[in-house]
């Protein structure tokens, strides 16, 4: 975002709420934080090594996901929730970065997504994935400090393109640039959907109100830049994990990236997002319009809790909306919803766990 008097504000505000760098992790904290996130029975309390014959996925709020993919560690988005609320998601950047992910994996660049990404990659030595956009905001939170961070792209990549590389032996990602959610125009077609107003839910600050530390933390990150929006698909031999933290009015906007994401594997099991702008003008049509080109077996929602609970509400508010929604689709095709619940479902490994064939 452009400097303004709203962004210079806001920087001369907060400078003084700066934090000090994330502690470097031990073995013992990597091995403690594993076996929190992805079950004690999942990880060997004496190596931290996690069981490499599952998929197991562990949500700490928002769209940001803990995964151990074949016993691949990865972040799924870089920021633990907090700033309007404390202790509303039960961990910290300190705890994430001691689970040692071999990747980060950031969607785009807006606070809710990445505002924890430097700090995280910092204290990890994990490689950061995005937009060369989100790799220098990263760097910037961490006062310029060298991170490793994978580029895809460029400012000039288009919505479609796409980048496929190696992570891990047996393990290929693919991304695809896509767009950011956006409130268009009401679709009075046959495909277009009732909007969805859940009412915000304050009730979450009253009993975890925020410190002035978050408070600050936030306020450093509100008006980081999207810097470009990415869709990840994981695939080993025989599992396909896809996951997405905005879902764009692809319809409207860029119907050719639809075409894009038909062409990949279908997935087993879909990670994405449900709450977003165009929820108030065209309900769940958007995220709907992923799965149908995604084909999952499982579809997974995220960024719909009570992240912002001054304009959000609890994911209980989606449950029939996302239900009524995917009850659209053919009955062949209908992925089994497994739908989480904040905050009873953060640090849940138990509900997202697949066995690999």
């Amino acid at each position: 975002m452009p400097s303004s008097p709203l962004t210079d504000g806001l920087s001369a505000l907060t400078g003084r709420f700066a934090t000090p760098p994330l502690p470097r992790p031990t073995l013992a904290d990597t091995i403690a934080a594993r076996r929190r996130f992805f079950g004690p029975d999942a990880v060997d309390a004496e190596t931290g090594a996690v069981r490499s014959d599952q998929v197991i996925v562990s949500w700490f709020g928002c769209a940001s996901f803990a995964v151990a993919l074949g016993g691949t560690v990865l972040l799924l988005d870089a920021w633990v929730p907090r700033g309007v609320t404390s202790g509303y998601v039960p961990t910290t950047p300190t705890e994430v970065a001691a689970l040692a992910p071999a990747g980060i994996f950031i969607g785009h660049g807006h606070f809710d997504h990445a505002a924890d990404a430097g700090p995280i990659t910092l204290a990890s030595g994990a490689v950061l994935h995005g937009t060369p956009s989100h790799c220098a905001t990263a760097r910037k939170q961490v006062g310029g400090a060298e991170l490793s961070c994978q580029e895809l792209g460029s400012d000039e990549t288009a919505p479609g393109d796409r980048f496929d590389f190696e992570l891990a032996p047996g393990l290929s990602v693919t991304a695809v640039r896509h767009v950011h959610s956006a409130r268009t125009p009401r679709d009075e077609s046959a495909d277009g959907s009732a909007p969805v107003r859940p009412r915000p839910c304050l009730c979450d600050i009253r009993t975890h109100p925020p410190t002035l530390g978050d408070a600050g933390h936030l306020a450093r990150n509100l008006v980081a830049p999207e810097g470009g929006v990415l869709l990840y698909q994981f695939r080993t031999e025989n599992f396909v994990l896809t996951w997405h933290d905005s879902s764009g009015p692809l319809l409207d906007k860029a119907p050719h990236v639809l075409d894009v994401l038909r062409t990949l594997p279908a997935s087993d099991v879909h990670i994405g997002a449900i709450q977003g702008f165009n929820q108030f003008t065209n309900g769940l049509r958007d995220p709907r319009s992923y799965v149908e080109a995604l084909r999952p077996k499982v579809f997974v929602p995220n960024h719909h809790d009570n992240w912002f609970p001054v304009m959000t509400a609890r994911g209980e508010a989606f449950r029939t909306p996302l239900h009524e929604e995917l009850a659209r689709l053919p009955e062949e095709t209908r992925p089994e919803i497994r739908m989480l619940l904040d905050p009873d479902d953060y640090l849940a490994p138990g509900r997202l766990v697949f066995d690999l064939p």
